[in-house]
């Protein structure tokens, strides 16, 4: 088989998420995930026996791609040890300002709302990673604080639940249309310049 197993699935769940991103998670069943990712249905059968199945590991191919796309934004920062540096790579990448991310955004919400009626998916590591990331941001904000480029009475672990509320909430207005991606970041900007200014 051309490219191997790897390949093969990789190919399949690559159909699912842009699938998914464009007609909706609802609309993916293994039948039409495999006319979107030019596969037999019994190939797609062959890999996830079942469509929960496939649904997982779909979710697991979200978390790696979104894990790749923000390792690549840290790679590139000019200043990996800086909190403000990194926490504004983290909050930029959480934003839908191109395809990609867009597509990212779109499904995950589908994913996050189909989980709160599927135990399975509920489960799933992915779903739970705004609590790893609002720890991560938490550790910035606390090293920025100790350096003194943050204010002594800030809280960091509130101050990080409040970016990360404030990054959904611009991501989500940026896919409902209400404002353009780059008034989004404007607005990120706007609010990281105020928070690290005192």
């Amino acid at each position: 088989m051309p490219g191997g197993p790897d390949a093969r699935r990789t190919q399949i769940l690559d159909g699912l998420i842009r699938l998914a991103g464009r007609q909706g998670l609802h609309t993916a069943s293994m039948r039409t995930v495999a006319a979107e990712a030019g596969v037999s249905l019994r190939l797609v059968q062959y890999y996830f026996e079942t469509k929960e199945k496939l649904l997982v590991a779909g979710l697991e191919h979200l978390a790696t791609l979104m894990t790749g796309r923000l390792t690549a934004r840290l790679a590139s920062a000019d200043d990996r040890e800086d909190p403000r540096t990194v926490i504004e790579a983290v909050l930029t990448e959480a934003l839908p300002t191109d395809y990609e991310s867009r597509v990212f955004h779109l499904v995950y919400t589908a994913y996050a709302v189909l989980a709160a009626t599927d135990p399975v998916l509920a489960a799933q590591p992915f779903l739970r990673a705004p609590d790893e990331m609002e720890r991560f941001l938490t550790g910035l904000l606390q090293t920025a604080r100790s350096a003194g480029r943050l204010p002594a009475s800030l809280d960091p672990a509130a101050e990080a639940a409040l970016l990360l509320a404030v990054s959904a909430g611009l991501g989500t207005s940026v896919l409902l249309g209400q404002r353009a991606s780059e008034e989004a970041m404007r607005l990120l900007h706007y609010h990281l310049d105020k928070l690290f200014s005192g």
